[in-house]
């Protein structure tokens, strides 16, 4: 057998199994397994941990120039590594078949060292990373109270606006009834002094023509 290294069949992407590590969770991680050649190539999955790990699927048959996804689960764990630093290793290894190989009808020798085909192998490491901190979560939290509180206060701000306008306007539509009321009562004396004046005028008239009429003579009596 041939152990190839420089991986001309397969191309993997990502090359690190990342998982967003949580206690008591499950985790999952796809890859991205692409045939770069003319042949039809048989891939397997190996890990150095397969208590901890499902591989979905973990041996295939890529056509000529096709991909496939693979999903790798890593089972809930009750406790993190030191340092978060995972020492779990997996082994993609690919080879040439024929055409018309299916997969269930694999010689289960195909990736035997002993087998005598040129096999490539790929060491994919494996990393954890910590959801977002929780200090960031505080941040986010922090950033939408200040902006709910911003919006508060210019709701505030518009509010009383609005109530300084509307005291101000019944302050001017006061004093247009007040100036209404008074022109209204001066006019209402104008007039009634004016017919005051014009009865006395009349009266006096009258009486001025009584006055001047002369009396008239009496008749003599026989």
């Amino acid at each position: 057998m041939t152990v190839a290294t420089n991986n001309k069949l397969i191309s993997v992407h990502p090359q690190d199994i990342k998982f967003q590590f949580e206690l008591e969770k499950q985790c999952h991680c796809d890859l991205k397994l692409g045939n770069s050649t003319d042949q039809h190539v048989a891939f397997k999955v190996k890990t150095t941990s397969p208590k901890k790990y499902f591989v979905r699927p973990n041996t295939g048959i890529i056509q000529p120039w096709d991909s496939c996804v693979i999903t790798v689960t890593l089972q809930p764990q009750r406790e993190s590594p030191p340092d978060m630093q995972c020492k779990d290793k997996f082994l993609l290894q690919s080879t040439e078949v024929a055409s018309h190989t299916d997969i269930d009808e694999l010689p289960q020798d195909t990736f035997n060292k002993e087998s005598g085909r040129t096999i490539e192998e790929l060491k994919l490491r494996v990393v954890y990373v910590l959801p977002q901190s929780d200090s960031a979560n505080t941040d986010v939290g922090s950033r939408q109270i200040t902006d709910t509180s911003a919006v508060l206060q210019h709701v505030r701000s518009e509010r009383d606006a609005a109530v300084q306008q509307t005291q101000q306007l019944q302050r001017e539509l006061e004093l247009l009834r007040q100036r209404r009321n008074r022109k209204t009562e001066s006019g209402f004396s104008l007039r009634f002094a004016l017919l005051v004046v014009l009865i006395g005028i009349m009266v006096g008239f009258f009486l001025n023509l009584s006055l001047s009429s002369p009396s008239t003579p009496s008749t003599p009596t026989n």
